[in-house]
């Protein structure tokens, strides 16, 4: 690709993420995918904005510190750290991490608030409801569970009385109904887009905005014994890093943004609740909200008081970061929810990627080392096994970047491990050991050899959003003259770029087997 052309901006986010004393598999999940598509599109040539952090005030935040003697900040501040670690282990290429407690933010939260409240559509009444802690949700009656509880985790609400401000939400329910109606891109997938025109038709009340029981959050400004409601404050922070306040051609360039990756449960918050704030901004609405599944446990939702919480550190410590990412995108369709299995992971390791990709490797760069010196000498069109691995390399690559592009992450790892196992299946077909002993087969030898190092190219390119530290390693192995990172996805659509008398590394295992007792 040129370098001189003008690259399309892509601006992706996560949720951030509520601080929990303990992580879990799940909050590496969503997060991976956001890397993986960022990932992608840098590949694909874009110019990539990718975010992530934490969302740290809210009641439930300054009563589990002061249940611990320490301030709110001590308490997140450590918690925070293990996640930012977490993602810096699972190589996680995020280009900023927002936290809420940044000055910078809280700036930008209260211009948000100051502005809507000037335009007449935040007023000070009094709140008299229902409200979940632990979810930061407020409730009517007729939306509880059959228990009475809190319809999203099921645990009891609380009477609440305070004064507080309002956001005229309803005064935007109609319009934000109409967009999604109208725009069917902008809520994915199809399910979690029909249960969000159900909600918004039952009737849009107008939303609190501030406590005054705690002061754990955002001041609102000129009248500051209120503090801004917690999903105010975090919807806001899509707009702080790329310059809301204070950097207006980077915000143009970045907004609207073009996926917000979030779970299931907190959709409603990002298409209706920001959908409303952003139109009385006049503000345009991202371009995709992504609703993805759970992770469960045996068909089980994660729990702590279950004791099915799956740590990520642990993990990775056993499996490796590579090992873990590949499972998690390959076995949850995006939408649905997926199952987190240990058995099925070590399947998956033994199976995907020491035997086929690890394999692969390993023979072609020992069958090149021991035939060829470890030189790739002059390829010709060869014989009609040649010709057909080498179209279905680039059709793969081709349809791999269709996938991508629309969200198919789980079908475009298989359409990957599709061709290893095509190529593992020409190495049987060809049989090159056999060639080697002939001495009116070199040709053919030196074509076989070729293709297989040229396949292993186009797979390190292909697999790099999912598995970055393997892609590299395999890169290495190749030894490519090109740098790792200037490496794009044009590269992968064109058989043949690896050099004539291009020497090859020597192989080095990429996943050992993890023997079952």
């Amino acid at each position: 690709m040129n370098d001189t052309k003008i690259k399309t901006p892509y601006y992706i986010t996560t949720p951030i993420y509520y601080p929990s004393a303990k992580l879990h598999i799940g909050h590496a999940y969503c997060t991976t995918i956001a890397d993986a598509v960022a990932r992608f599109k840098r590949l694909a040539g874009y110019d990539v904005f990718f975010l992530t952090g934490s969302d740290e005030h809210g009641q439930k935040i300054q009563r589990t510190a002061e249940s611990q003697n320490l301030t709110p900040i001590e308490y997140v501040d450590k918690i925070v750290a293990s996640f930012q670690e977490l993602w810096k282990r699972l190589e996680i290429s995020n280009d900023d991490f927002i936290r809420t407690s940044e000055p910078r933010h809280h700036a930008v939260v209260q211009e948000i608030f100051r502005r809507i409240r000037d335009k007449g559509d935040i007023y000070k009444g009094e709140y008299t409801g229902l409200y979940c802690t632990p979810c930061e949700s407020y409730w009517t009656e007729l939306q509880l569970d059959e228990n009475g509880c809190c319809p999203d985790c099921h645990r009891p609400v609380e009477k609440v009385s305070e004064e507080a401000y309002f956001f005229k939400m309803s005064k935007y329910a109609d319009a934000v109904l109409k967009h999604i109606e109208d725009n069917p891109e902008f809520l994915e997938p199809k399910s979690r887009r029909n249960e969000m025109i159900n909600f918004i038709k039952q009737g849009l009340e107008d939303l609190c905005v501030s406590r005054t029981s705690f002061n754990w959050g955002v001041p609102v400004p000129d009248d500051e014994k209120h503090v801004v409601y917690v999903w105010f404050d975090a919807l806001t922070n899509y707009l702080t890093p790329i310059g809301f306040l204070d950097d207006a051609e980077k915000f143009k360039k970045f907004w609207p943004a073009d996926l917000h990756l979030v779970g299931k449960e907190i959709v409603r918050f990002h298409t209706i609740i920001w959908g409303c704030i952003l139109m009385a901004l006049g503000i345009e609405l991202p371009k995709k909200v992504y609703g993805h599944g759970w992770l469960v446990i045996e068909g089980d939702k994660m729990s702590k008081s279950k004791g099915n919480v799956v740590d990520p550190m642990l993990l990775i410590d056993e499996f490796s970061a590579d090992a873990i990412r590949y499972f998690l995108l390959r076995e949850i369709n995006l939408g649905q929810d997926g199952n987190f299995n240990r058995d099925a992971l070590i399947t998956r390791i033994n199976a995907d990627l020491a035997n086929d990709l690890g394999n692969l490797l390993h023979r072609t760069l020992n069958m090149i080392g021991k035939f060829q010196g470890g030189i790739l000498f002059a390829a010709t069109d060869g014989t009609e096994l040649d010709k057909s691995l080498k179209a279905e390399a680039v059709e793969t690559a081709k349809e791999y970047r269709r996938l991508m592009e629309n969200m198919q992450i789980s079908d475009a790892v298989k359409l990957v491990w599709k061709f290893i196992g095509r190529t593992n299946k020409y190495i049987d077909e060809t049989l090159p050991w056999k060639l080697a002993k002939d001495e009116t087969q070199k040709q053919a030898l030196s074509n076989v050899l070729y293709n297989l190092a040229e396949s292993l190219r186009i797979i390190s390119i292909l697999i790099s959003p999912f598995m970055p530290t393997t892609a590299r390693r395999i890169h290495e192995q190749l030894k490519i003259n090109q740098p790792f990172e200037e490496i794009q996805l044009d590269d992968a659509e064109i058989f043949g770029k690896l050099e004539i008398n291009h020497k090859v590394g020597k192989p080095e295992q990429l996943f050992p087997r993890i023997e079952v007792k």
